[in-house]
């Protein structure tokens, strides 16, 4: 499983998924701690990583995604 860990998720979390194997990147390792929401959800889904968040937002742009996709 691959994770991309949104700026609420501890560096410590990030650390442990590493160490259990899991190819994990954190928004911070990759200078990109002011990626608007809607582009880190473009870039987990183009990286194919499962988005960790503790950000409510994310729910409301899924659905902004779902319904434009039907």
């Amino acid at each position: 499983m691959k994770f991309l860990a949104d700026m609420g998720i501890s560096l410590r979390t990030v650390a442990w998924l590493r160490d259990a194997g899991y190819d994990t990147v954190h928004l911070r390792d990759e200078g990109l701690q002011r990626l608007p929401d809607d582009e880190i959800l473009i870039k987990a889904r183009t990286e194919e990583r499962i988005l960790l968040t503790v950000d409510l937002d994310f729910a409301q742009l899924l659905v902004g995604v779902l319904v434009d996709s039907i």
